[in-house]
């Protein structure tokens, strides 16, 4: 199938966030362009013992796309529990903590894809949608949802059909409706609008610095006023740009990576409270504790011990 559970992360890394195993795309001999489709029921017929028996925790490095047909899915992403519905679609993006569960009834195609597979041009048009912290669950545009289920099972057919026409025109095939399937998705109201980021150009480019810079700095710098410094910027110049490209403060997104981070440690590595703490910055465990539970309405130990189970967890939608 499309990931290599003999494989975790390449770096060897024993603690901290890599003890998430990392899969890379791994497709069957004869499936080259970093591109695979099946569907959900195909996907835990071939694999009834992995990696949801017990449901365990993993990265990978490349997106995955499911559209629920039928039934109803449940997914963990980022160590919270998503409920995909039929009309819905899943979307894990490289590099997302996710943990499966049972399908149960859950039906529908399933496209996982390595980001170069866009093309640059349109990997900067579907930027909005392809974005770590874009959406995991979409609902389209009821305009599209038939349009995008028939798109995606002729994506699935034509997948199907190797060896049917010569393999430039099937993969050239493949490229295109998936390609067509994505610029629809695109249009999901849960997405800004394609062009959002190229209407304030300076201001949008502000903003990707500034995640980069949390990225790199959110452990130790925790405050608006650091990533503008940082940055050569006013607060209020940062702040602008940050409501421009998603709506929220800059202390909204710092506080958010962090807390991202702590569930990812907490749920995922098994960290201990106080070590967390410590990783992210707070200067007493009691505060981390404050922090963490205003935000999720778990203590952080609730939280560790609600991931520890193999049961699966209610939905939260």
């Amino acid at each position: 199938m499309m990931v290599d559970k003999r494989h975790p992360d390449p770096s060897g890394n024993a603690g901290g966030p890599a003890a998430v195993p990392l899969f890379g795309f791994q497709p069957p001999v004869g499936t080259p362009y970093g591109l695979e489709v099946s569907t959900v029921e195909d996907f835990f017929a071939h694999h009834d013992d992995w990696p949801w028996n017990p449901p365990r925790p993993g990265r990978a490095t490349f997106h995955y796309l499911i559209a629920v047909t039928e039934g109803e899915l449940w997914h963990d992403v980022d160590h919270v529990t998503r409920t995909v519905t039929p009309g819905q679609w899943l979307w894990v993006r490289p590099g997302h903590a996710q943990c499966w569960h049972p399908p149960g009834a859950a039906r529908g195609p399933f496209i996982l894809f390595e980001p170069d597979v866009l093309r640059p041009d349109l990997a900067r048009l579907l930027a909005p949608l392809t974005a770590h912290d874009a959406p995991a669950v979409l609902t389209p545009h009821p305009d599209d949802t038939a349009w995008l289920r028939q798109t995606a099972l002729q994506l699935l057919d034509e997948h199907r059909a190797l060896g049917r026409r010569p393999l430039d025109i099937h993969h050239a095939l493949r490229r295109s409706l998936l390609e067509s399937l994505l610029l629809r998705l695109a249009n999901s109201p849960d997405i800004a609008p394609i062009g959002t980021a190229t209407a304030h150009a300076g201001r949008a480019d502000r903003y990707g610095r500034f995640l980069d810079a949390l990225e790199l700095h959110f452990r130790e710098l925790h405050h608006a006023a650091d990533y503008a410094e940082l940055l050569g910027c006013s607060v209020r110049t940062l702040s602008r740009a940050a409501r421009d490209a998603t709506g929220k403060g800059v202390r909204e997104l710092i506080d958010e990576r962090r807390l991202l981070e702590a569930r990812r440690l907490l749920g995922g590595a098994r960290w201990d409270a106080r070590t967390v703490a410590v990783h992210l910055g707070f200067t007493d465990p009691a505060n981390f504790g404050r922090f963490f539970r205003d935000r999720t309405g778990l203590t952080p130990a609730a939280f560790a011990a609600g991931k520890a189970t193999t049961v699966p967890p209610p939905l939260l939608g």
